[in-house]
């Protein structure tokens, strides 16, 4: 008799739909829910931690560091997104999932900063949190989804021993710490490789994934706006260091134009090429580009600030150079790629992006003042947009737009 009520209260939340069981939500109409861009929030803070981290320490340690830190935290939230994109059945057990994970992601920002110092354990106790709840997702939904089991198992051997690596990596002292992490996050990076080469049958949502891939853009591209702020506020609105921040709000627009009008729409068409929803090279392709992409803008973001503010002080600093010419160039180069891999052949307009990242290159072997090296990215960039505008209006550039 004592478990009657719980029995009854069950039954009712059951009949009323609140908790259902998980299927593959492929076959519908949608776009980003609600949830999904409360959750990126969460994800705001720990770019501009680890931002903010890096425009501390602009050495080749802080580089790397930085590339360590937002690779783990950017597949954190691409494998959310993956099973997102494909189970979102936003019941009461999935968003309680979700915003728990939510917890664990600004945990793992108020850690960021020292996550390779005294706060490493806590910022890997936070990661690991992460990884067992997208574990119990995945145990929950292969339970319900027999027909995508073979695929959700290699997502749960991956997940599970990618997690056991990082809670390994607890009881070892740093820096080898670090490569348990490295090993533990590239094991998960490899599970959609896995997927595609024994073709199983978990197919994805192409009109959810570049929406949801376009909008981690808007996230990081927002670091840019916010350092042009920061710098003028820094350099106590300096006239020169106000037209220098001007110029790069004019970079900053052309890094969004090229990829929401460019870039990623032709991105986009690629994909919804593909034949039918199976994971595919194309989709790895698309997927896998995504990460040199984001880190550049991120790393331009911090760029944009020091410029600002140095452009008080004379020549810019070879670190500065390195974040703006470098960023721009591996961020051009990563759209060529990624959309002549897409496309398989290089037929496909995409030449010009690549060629313009050599341009940028140029940059850092000289040593002018910022004014001058905004001046030169920012125009490389509206010609970089003129052009592809010019060829998507001679049909060499077939777009679909974000």
């Amino acid at each position: 008799m004592i478990g009657t009520p719980w029995k009854r209260l069950s039954d009712a939340v059951s009949r009323s739909g609140l908790v259902r069981a998980p299927s593959l939500q492929t076959d519908e109409e949608r776009g980003a829910s609600r949830l999904e861009l409360f959750f990126d929030l969460a994800f705001v803070l720990v770019v501009a931690e680890l931002t903010g981290a890096l425009g501390a320490d602009l050495s080749v340690r802080g580089l790397l560091v930085f590339a360590g830190l937002f690779t783990a935290v950017w597949w954190s939230w691409v494998s959310a997104t993956l099973f997102a994109n494909r189970f979102d059945h936003d019941d009461l057990v999935y968003r309680g999932y979700k915003l728990t994970s939510m917890l664990a992601v600004i945990g793992m920002a108020a850690t960021a900063t020292e996550a390779v110092g005294v706060r490493s354990a806590m910022f890997a106790g936070c990661y690991i949190a992460l990884r067992l709840l997208l574990l119990s997702q995945y145990a929950r939904a292969y339970r319900h989804v027999q027909a995508a089991r073979a695929g959700i198992r290699l997502y749960l051997i991956g997940t599970g021993v990618g997690a056991l690596l990082w809670i390994v990596s607890l009881a070892i002292p740093p820096p080898a710490r670090y490569w348990l992490w490295a090993a533990g996050v590239l094991t998960e990076i490899l599970i959609p490789l896995l997927a595609t080469a024994a073709r199983t049958d978990v197919p994805l949502h192409l009109e959810h994934l570049p929406e949801r891939f376009s909008l981690f853009i808007i996230l990081v591209l927002g670091e840019s706006v916010a350092a042009i702020a920061h710098g003028v506020h820094d350099a106590h609105w300096n006239a020169r260091a106000v037209t220098v921040a001007v110029i790069s709000f004019v970079l900053t627009a052309g890094l969004w134009w090229s990829y929401f009008d460019l870039a990623g729409a032709g991105a986009k068409r690629l994909l919804a090429e593909t034949d039918g929803n199976r994971s595919s090279v194309t989709h790895d392709t698309f997927i896998y580009g995504q990460l040199p992409l984001a880190m550049a803008l991120a790393a331009i973001g911090v760029g944009i600030e020091h410029a600002i503010v140095e452009s008080t002080r004379g020549d810019t600093p070879t670190g500065t150079r390195a974040l703006l010419a470098g960023g721009i160039a591996i961020y051009l180069a990563a759209v060529a790629l990624t959309n002549t891999g897409m496309a398989r052949t290089w037929r496909t307009g995409w030449w010009g992006p690549l060629a313009a990242a050599v341009i940028a290159l140029a940059d850092l072997f000289v040593t002018p003042p910022a004014l001058v090296v905004m001046s030169t990215l920012a125009a490389l960039m509206v010609v970089v947009v003129t052009v592809g505008i010019v060829q998507e209006g001679r049909g060499r550039l077939q777009l679909d737009r974000l």
